[in-house]
């Protein structure tokens, strides 16, 4: 008896490590993998990409899986997504479809790594620097921000936010932190103080930087009148949610320099356009969402994506969402 052979495709694996990255032999007897490096940017490109798949293994929360995708995936079984939690799948359409939706364990120390990483750039002018050194530009022109008893003000205290507070002291920061659900305990337990609100935070620090989750309560946390609250020297990091920082809000303090930078990882677009004005914004030291775009991290979801695979055609699901 001749056993189907099932179609796997992965989604936006940009730098095409899908496969090398993982042993997929577990599986190989009874899925074949394609790997799509590029981006389908609308519900038709996509679903006319995926009519023929079995199973689909997408990346964070870049591709939304609402009930008309669905509807046109009648192949579809299996949906797997890195992380497990995904604010962009329909789960009840997906059950409704009957298919199965699995995800994956995710660390959160990349993006601990590259926020500091854009923090530490944007003190320190360093993509300004590099590229006047490269190009024969003028020796040293800005003048670097202090972190050593600077205020640095934490949206968002829980896994990612405490690690990144933690490196804060390392430097020597007051670090304050402000969320609706955080207490004072909590907060001591941390080794940061806890601010009264949001405002006291924006007027406060001297580094802000976004680790909240999105929902409801977050999107436009931050937008215009937020960025006014700040001072004029401050700097903004966002490697958590573009909805949680109002994005044309946030091109217009720039613009005009009511704020002394900011770095973002997250867009409201992605991949963002490439005649988008926050690609040319000044004062913006921006990179293509790659918090969680690291060797390990991708070990991790496409090793676990074949574990999910493999328990899926033993017919016991594991780390199931929904």
């Amino acid at each position: 008896m001749t056993i189907p052979i099932l179609r796997c495709a992965v989604l936006d694996d940009f730098q095409g490590v899908s496969t090398s990255l993982a042993d997929w032999s577990p599986v190989a007897d009874r899925v074949s993998v394609t790997a799509f490096r590029r981006h389908h940017g609308s519900e038709e490109e996509l679903a006319t990409a995926l009519a023929d798949f079995d199973i689909v293994v997408t990346l964070r929360e870049r591709v939304p899986f609402p009930a008309s995708l669905f509807a046109r995936l009648p192949r579809l079984k299996l949906l797997i997504a890195s992380g497990m939690r995904n604010s962009v799948i329909d789960y009840a359409a997906a059950e409704e479809h009957g298919v199965t939706v699995c995800g994956t364990a995710s660390s959160g120390t990349p993006p601990v790594e590259l926020t500091w990483a854009l923090l530490l750039g944007l003190a320190r002018g360093i993509v300004q620097e590099n590229t006047a050194l490269r190009e024969g530009g003028p020796w040293q022109s800005t003048v670097g921000a202090d972190l050593h008893g600077r205020v640095l003000g934490i949206l968002g205290l829980g896994r990612i936010g405490t690690l990144v507070a933690r490196v804060g002291l390392a430097f020597g920061m007051d670090v304050v932190a402000w969320s609706r659900n955080l207490t004072d305990e909590r907060a001591a337990r941390a080794g940061v103080r806890r601010a009264a609100d949001k405002e006291e935070l924006l007027r406060e620090s001297d580094f802000v930087s976004v680790h909240l989750a999105s929902n409801e309560g977050t999107r436009g946390l931050v937008g215009a009148a937020e960025l006014a609250l700040m001072k004029p020297e401050a700097y903004l990091v966002n490697t958590s949610r573009a909805a949680i920082v109002d994005q044309d809000a946030l091109l217009a303090a720039l613009t005009a320099g009511r704020i002394a930078g900011a770095a973002v990882d997250v867009f409201d677009t992605e991949p963002l356009p490439a005649d988008h004005p926050l690609r040319t914004a000044p004062r913006l030291l921006a990179t293509p969402h790659l918090g969680y775009v690291s060797r390990d991290n991708y070990r991790r979801y496409y090793g676990e994506a074949v574990e999910d695979i493999a328990a899926f055609l033993a017919g016991k699901p594991i780390r199931r969402l929904g």
